[in-house]
């Protein structure tokens, strides 16, 4: 039997009566003096079960593992020979019959949707191991496409060379530099943006190919997209061996080619600096920045697409937020919708290091359920909407889990592994006090506590990422049984956390009310928000968001945020989801 796409291993794991949809709850009715209060509400379609009193989702099945991606690669014999009119096109670009022998560049008739009929393209054909994973096919109007369902990797992947390999942003610039006598040259598959987030998911296959080259020289655009993809590349591969190549104000290396000749382009590798130095900045690092400051004043930060948080606070990257609250407050839901924000807003991807959503299927169920909008029946997860938000959070969330415990360095790490490989933007720990730092377990609390922040402060520099670390204040005080809501100061840990957080968020659970209120501790700069500003939510059980109330009632949000779209920035865009934030952003 399979559940949500996942092959159950042991059935009903709590040995629930499966004739019924309600049952005491195993967690909490054995601790209550209602021992027998069916608080638990069963959905056997699902797997799942949610306890009305604590708030716990079970997983009621045991699973087997997550079935793989595949792709379809071309099943055709890799046309690798030219016409006489292609060799004079591309002798106009400065490229020789040799090399376009050499990088097995070929001919042939394909449908181009954008002009929807068959004609002569040129193919550039994507080996890897030296065999046939990709096809780019390229018209004479400059239109492009890939092999529907192949897997996208870099354009002459084969020759990367331990000593060094040069990124370029287009076949015809591999051409360029192979005619210039670089072999080691590579392209991306399909050029970079200048606006929004740069994807590079192929590099998450393929990054074991660049474990041992010593130099990567980048020769992209001389344009924003080009610098935005250069930055991208830097980040996922650290700065260390990482040359910039200098193209003289030329927009590309086929430009530059052409202008200046093969010798003087091979030349340019001489030529490259290296990248400036991770940490230390000058005024020219940041020139635009400034402009854009004297230009426009202090902008927002990052928002997460629920409006009435956004209007109390935002971030930048290279920074951490401390969420706290009491236990069942609502913290790692409110930590899910920020993720999700993040992610649907600005594409950012995120690592989760949490014990407290586990095991992991219960996390990923209600993470898609943000997504998806409601909680669906057995048959809805068979249908594409669903599907399609399960495949969403299988792309863009990772679950970060060891088998001997959670220790800070170890996830740090792990983290930073996944920066590089996956391009993560957002790193969770849920919560602070069971992913231990050991290597300073010694020292005092406060010592102990700035050695740990300290760590996260400069994984968070380096990487331009941010993390959200849930940490839980110290015993709850009450006022006549009324919960007195905590101040920054009560996080176990001392005033360390106060001092050193750049932001701090308190989810505060107010039961009479059946409210949620979401408090701005501290925010960093003015900008960015409003100190001690707080605004009330309902929590939604059945797609777990939390809604805004207007009139005293809430607003329930119930869309699908992905829909039949074919990227969030496009539901950001066009859904009720941070709809009027979405308008100031541009994609």
């Amino acid at each position: 039997m399979e559940i949500n796409g996942f092959e159950i291993e042991e059935f009903n794991v709590y040995n629930l009566d499966t004739k019924k949809k309600t049952s005491t709850c195993p967690k909490c009715s054995h601790q209550r003096k209602k021992k027998k209060q069916h608080c638990l509400m069963i959905d056997w379609d699902r797997g799942l079960a949610t306890c009305q009193h604590c708030g716990e989702i079970l997983q009621l099945h045991k699973y087997k593992s997550k079935k793989e991606e595949h792709f379809t690669y071309p099943q055709v014999s890799p046309k690798t020979e030219v016409s006489s009119k292609i060799e004079k096109y591309f002798q106009t670009r400065g490229i020789s019959k040799q090399t376009l022998q050499d990088l097995k560049v070929g001919e042939g008739v394909e449908y181009m949707p954008q002009i929807q009929k068959e004609v002569n393209v040129i193919l550039f054909n994507y080996f890897y191991k030296g065999k046939l994973i990709n096809i780019k096919y390229r018209d004479a109007q400059k239109n492009f496409k890939l092999f529907k369902g192949a897997q996208k990797t870099f354009y002459n992947i084969d020759s990367i060379q331990d000593e060094y390999v040069v990124i370029v942003e287009g076949e015809v610039d591999a051409l360029s530099y192979h005619e210039a006598g670089i072999t080691s040259v590579i392209s991306v598959p399909n050029g970079f943006t200048a606006k929004g987030q740069i994807n590079l998911d192929y590099l998450n296959h393929f990054y074991e190919c660049f474990d041992n080259v010593e130099n990567i020289y980048l020769a992209v655009d001389q344009d924003q997209a080009g610098e935005n993809g250069k930055r991208e590349l830097i980040r996922r591969f650290g700065s260390e061996r990482i040359m910039l190549v200098d193209l003289g104000g030329c927009k590309d290396a086929n430009e530059y080619l052409l202008k200046h000749g093969k010798e003087s382009l091979r030349q340019t590798l001489d030529n490259a600096k290296p990248c400036p130095i991770e940490n230390v900045l000058r005024v020219n690092d940041i020139e635009s920045d400034l402009d854009e400051f004297y230009r426009n004043g202090a902008k927002q930060g990052y928002t997460i697409g629920l409006q009435d948080f956004d209007s109390i606070f935002s971030t930048y990257t290279k920074q951490f937020i401390v969420v706290t609250g009491f236990p069942s407050s609502g913290k790692s839901d409110f930590v899910d919708q920020m993720t999700v924000g993040y992610n649907m807003m600005h594409g950012w991807k995120t690592a989760y290091a949490s014990t407290e959503n586990y095991p992991h299927y219960l996390h990923v169920d209600k993470l898609v359920r943000k997504l998806y909008g409601s909680t669906p029946s057995y048959d809805d997860t068979k249908e594409l909407a669903w599907r399609k938000c399960v495949k969403h959070v299988n792309d863009n969330f990772f679950f970060i889990d060891f088998d001997n415990g959670f220790e800070l360095d170890k996830v740090l790490k792990k983290a930073e592994e996944l920066v590089k490989r996956m391009g993560i933007r957002c790193l969770v720990i849920d919560p602070f006090n069971k992913v231990r730092d050991k290597a300073n377990l010694n020292l005092s609390i406060t010592d102990y506590t700035n050695q740990y922040l300290n760590k996260i402060d400069e994984f968070c520099k380096k990487h331009d990422v941010i993390t959200i670390l849930v940490a839980h204040p110290t015993k709850p005080q009450n006022d006549k049984g009324k919960l007195i809501e905590p101040t920054f100061y009560d996080v176990k840990g001392g005033g360390e956390f106060y001092d050193m957080s750049p932001h701090g968020i308190l989810v505060h659970r107010n039961y009479e009310e059946n409210t949620v209120m979401v408090k701005v501790l501290k925010v960093k700069f003015g900008n960015l928000g409003e100190n001690q500003a707080k605004v009330d939510f309902m929590w939604n059980v059945n797609n777990g968001r939390y809604t805004k109330l207007r009139f005293g009632e809430p607003e329930w949000d119930n869309n699908n945020w992905l829909s039949e779209l074919s990227n969030p920035f496009e539901a950001a865009k066009s859904l009720q989801f941070g709809l009027n934030e979405a308008k100031k952003i541009q994609f």
